[in-house]
């Protein structure tokens, strides 16, 4: 009989044990998802996505109207040098990444781990890869977005996008956001 009793105080004690430790994973899980989807989240990813429309259309006005043949100043070096002179300023950080294998520029590669799974994952058919993160001890949005060939004028300096299949990312902007 108390052997049965013990058994049977064990098995209520992992039933609960384990209960317990089940609310608290969702909990857990419920209070990440709502920090993953606070206003200030929220308010970070809009910023991303109008500082990408933003970009994305300097490169291809740049290179619409100023760039006629390979002598010309690439589209893509202005972009590299306005990205370093809004990170110098503290505004955001935000760096041109090559996904072809075939860098214009070696700085161009994915340097850390979050830009090459971003990498990876626009490479997968992706179109938005995102961590959110702490640096210094502030909360932090990174983001990773593509870049496909949009223009045959690209080709004039990269001559191995030719082979780009049409929506295929050559590129992406990775992007390090407060989150405020």
């Amino acid at each position: 009989m108390k052997r049965i009793l013990f058994g049977l105080g064990l098995s209520i004690l992992a039933t609960v044990t384990i209960l317990a430790y089940s609310l608290r994973s969702d909990a857990q899980a419920q209070s990440s998802d709502a920090a993953a989807n606070s206003p200030a989240v929220q308010r970070a990813r809009k910023t991303v996505k109008m500082l990408d429309d933003i970009y994305k259309t300097a490169v291809v006005l740049i290179t619409d109207k100023y760039v006629h043949n390979e002598d010309d100043f690439p589209a893509g070096s202005a972009a590299v040098a306005l990205f370093d002179a809004i990170s110098k300023k503290g505004w955001h950080k935000v760096r041109l990444i090559d996904a072809t294998g075939e860098p214009y520029e070696a700085k161009n590669v994915a340097q850390d781990e979050f830009e090459k799974e971003g990498i990876r994952q626009l490479k997968s058919g992706k179109d938005y890869y995102e961590q959110q993160v702490t640096i210094d001890g502030k909360p932090m949005l990174r983001a990773i977005t593509p870049i496909p060939v949009v223009m045959q004028k690209c080709v004039m300096c990269h001559e191995h996008y030719a082979d780009a299949k049409e929506g295929e990312p050559i590129g992406a902007i990775s992007y390090t956001l407060t989150i405020e």
